[in-house]
């Protein structure tokens, strides 16, 4: 008993001292979101974008003629007449670098811009929209007016006095993207939240809006919807003990992540099993998580595989490697060619990892008559199906516009493979190849803006035409209207439907 009032006495000697800290926290001067940069700083920064850009990304001039980027750059340049926001400066950063075509090549707002909206409890804006094929824009939400409540799936017409598809082309001119992508700038603004984030960055957000839509009639109208002020904040500070039921929450909230992560289930009754393969990142145990499945399938007898990339931004090609390994059944290569335009920048000081990158590129790349550091290990490997648990059985994979990168690189291997059908929409990852590899962000000194610098141009395969697209399904499964409405998978519904089609089964 007196060793525990000797252990408790410091701790509640410091508990006023850490309520303090906490309730009060340290004072610094209060962030101003609508500081305004002066000019020459904006200038000097945009000077150091653009000259790290090209003398850095491989692929500036891939898509976009020099000359045409010399002008993009230039009138970037002559955007800076007076001071701007840090927002009204990343705007102009984004629409230059999205001429570029690359969609690893992205602005971010600075550290200190990301916390004051991480902590500012901004209103929200209420509105998501999807935009289809065939150009129509739908709700992709229910938004509840005092007068009205209009449903998922109505059709917009105009946002704010002009035509929705005039707005979403407008905002489609700063979306970066792989090649000349159309369904991955559809997604783009489609994806939960996109479509605000992109108002607010561009234009600013105003109290409310006017939205022009079809109703039930079929007679066009419109209504007035205002920003949806955030619930209110629980404003008691709590000090949590951690305990065994903290271990245990951090253990479940582990095993949580892992599963939105990559996931396997398996239907006996159909012999098929359905493996969700959200990221190939490092972190999330893929390569056991595909050993141990392959295992499992084989030892259930598993004749038919689905695998679901629709949500694959992609991560590590060595795990989607990995996994075209367990499917393939011929020797593959991921690059004819794959280089940097140098190992160092004289701008490394603004540089993630600049000093580091220099020293294991030159174990990695070498230099060739082309004046490129070639990454020759990819250029020469040849990689071969593993034979344990290797996946024989019929194979579908669900593509989306959100697959990409590694996840585009796996759909591009295995596709025209016998027993290997590809099921959905146009991978938004360039089928021709990409810039990425390893991507360190540059931070502009003045404003604190970042953006991704890809260091590495990926050629998968020279013979292949380089027409700025995705890889094409075998099946192509566009969302509708109705499905949207309905909340129905049509790709799933298709590949159900192979799998019991008659055909199918007699061969199994």
């Amino acid at each position: 008993m007196l060793l525990r009032k000797r252990i408790a006495k410091p701790f509640y000697w410091l508990l006023p001292v850490i309520i303090c800290f906490f309730g009060c926290g340290i004072s610094h001067p209060a962030f101003n979101a609508d500081k305004k940069y002066p000019l020459p700083e904006l200038q000097r920064d945009y000077t150091i974008f653009r000259n790290i850009l090209q003398e850095s990304h491989p692929s500036v001039t891939w898509y976009t003629p020099a000359d045409s980027m010399q002008y993009y750059f230039d009138w970037g340049y002559r955007q800076l007449k007076d001071s701007m926001t840090e927002p009204q400066f990343r705007t102009v950063l984004t629409y230059v670098i999205s001429k570029i075509h690359c969609g690893h090549t992205s602005t971010r707002y600075s550290k200190k811009y990301i916390h004051y909206l991480d902590t500012a409890r901004l209103p929200i804006f209420p509105v998501s929209i999807k935009v289809l094929d065939n150009d129509t824009v739908v709700l992709n939400n229910t938004l509840k007016r005092k007068n009205a409540t209009l449903p998922k799936g109505t059709i917009l017409t105009s946002f704010d006095g002009k035509p929705f598809r005039e707005v979403i082309d407008s905002i489609g001119q700063f979306i970066p993207s792989d090649g000349y992508n159309e369904s991955y700038l559809r997604q783009a603004v489609s994806n939960r939240g996109a479509f605000g984030s992109w108002l607010r960055l561009l234009r600013g957000w105003k109290s409310s809006y006017e939205l022009g839509f079809i109703d039930s009639t079929g007679r066009e109208q419109t209504t007035i919807f205002s920003l949806i002020e955030p619930r209110p904040k629980d404003t008691i500070k709590r000090i949590v003990i951690p305990d065994l039921t903290e271990r245990l929450n951090r253990r479940e909230r582990r095993e949580e992540r892992l599963y939105e992560a990559r996931s396997l289930q398996i239907d006996t009754g159909l012999s098929t099993a359905y493996m969700t393969v959200n990221t190939f990142n490092n972190g999330n145990q893929l390569h056991s998580f595909f050993k141990s499945s392959f295992r499992e399938l084989r030892k259930e007898r598993i004749q038919h595989l689905i695998i679901d990339i629709r949500s694959n931004g992609g991560g590590n090609v060595n795990h989607s490697t990995y996994l075209t390994k367990m499917l393939v059944d011929k020797p593959f290569k991921i690059a004819d060619s794959l280089y940097a335009s140098n190992k160092r920048s004289k701008y490394g000081r603004y540089i993630q990892y600049n000093g580091i990158t220099g020293i294991f590129m030159s174990f990695i790349t070498k230099k060739k008559s082309d004046g490129k550091y070639h990454f020759g290990y990819y250029e020469r490997h040849v990689f071969k199906p593993v034979n344990k648990n290797h996946y024989k059985g019929n194979v579908y994979v669900l593509t989306g516009p959100n697959s990409f990168s590694a996840a585009t690189i796996f759909a591009r291997a295995v596709k025209g493979q016998k027993n290997i059908m590809l099921v959905g929409e146009e991978t938004g990852g360039g089928n021709y190849g990409n810039t990425a590899w390893f991507i360190p962000n540059v931070t502009l000194p003045e404003t604190g803006i970042r953006f991704r610098l890809p260091k590495f141009r990926l050629v998968i395969d020279k013979d292949t035409e380089k027409n700025g697209r995705g890889v094409i399904p075998d099946i192509v499964i566009p969302p509708t209207r109705s499905s949207l409405i309905q909340n129905r998978d049509l790709k799933v519904e298709k590949v159900r439907e192979l799998i019991l089609s008659p055909e199918t089964v007699s061969k199994n």
